[in-house]
């Protein structure tokens, strides 16, 4: 049965990648937002940047602030956006 989600990409992302966001349908390996970010980051290019180990990322799993261990399940919605600063 087909793993179904809806990515969300803000600010700088949603320049990089072109896009505001999508639906994929999840690979079996991809069960957490580790596994998430390496299988996006495979796609090269602007994605392989942006998703760089050490990039300043935040991940949002269903509005809540998520780590690499969350895991990730069909009808999520994860969002990816650089950390807000400002005061």
């Amino acid at each position: 049965m087909p793993r179904t989600i809806t990515l969300v990409y803000l600010a700088r992302l949603r320049e990089a990648f072109g896009t505001g966001g999508e639906k994929i349908e999840l690979p079996p390996e991809v069960g957490t937002v580790s596994a998430l970010t390496h299988w996006l980051a495979a796609r090269g290019g602007a994605w392989a940047a942006e998703l760089a180990p050490g990039r300043a990322l935040r991940i949002a799993v269903n509005h809540d602030l998520a780590g690499g261990e969350t895991p990730v399940a069909t009808g999520d919605e994860i969002a990816l956006f650089p950390p807000v600063t400002g005061g």
